[in-house]
């Protein structure tokens, strides 16, 4: 369970290799084969224009390894509102995770309803960066399969399983 308890930066990219935004750092609470997952709490952001801010809301944050998403669990007052990026599978290097972000995102709220957003600037990046057949049709196949399982409210869809990692999260905090 190499990186579980340590802060790593997290880097997102778009296609071109262009830096897209920079988290200043996710403690890891788990790590296997499919995933890695870890928190923040009042993360410093780094746009890609310069612009710095500061996220709101405390989050736990899912990134597939094998499949193209990764989910930012957002703790809000009124529940857990589930931001799924459709991206990359990340990869670990230099300290960093690191993912390509594909623009579409879906987006379950705490009262069940999804939304899909960034479409249109989903097929302007299409155009503009040129993706393949093959590369949409993976990331549109994803956009569907996330769906389904924020219907089913399958993993990484599960509040309880969230709340604990974001328990172990706070705890290591105390330590």
């Amino acid at each position: 369970m190499r990186y579980v308890g340590k802060w790593l930066g997290i880097k997102c990219f778009k296609h071109d290799g262009a830096l897209h935004r920079i988290w200043d750092r996710g403690l890891v609470l788990d790590n296997n084969d499919d995933f890695l997952v870890c928190a923040t709490k009042s993360a410093k952001v780094v746009e890609s224009n310069g612009r710095r801010w500061f996220t709101s809301e405390p989050a736990v944050t899912i990134f597939s390894k094998k499949e193209w998403w990764n989910v930012i669990c957002m703790f809000k007052n009124d529940g857990i509102c589930y931001y799924c990026n459709i991206a990359s599978p990340c990869v670990v290097d230099n300290g960093n995770i690191k993912y390509i972000d594909y623009d579409l995102d879906v987006k379950l709220f705490p009262d069940k309803s999804i939304r899909v957003l960034d479409e249109k600037e989903y097929d302007r990046h299409k155009e503009q960066y040129k993706y393949s057949e093959k590369l949409d049709s993976v990331l549109k196949f994803e956009t569907e399969n996330i769906i389904e399982k924020m219907g089913k409210r399958e993993f990484p869809f599960k509040d309880e399983i969230i709340k604990e990692y974001y328990d172990n999260f706070l705890s290591q905090l105390a330590k």
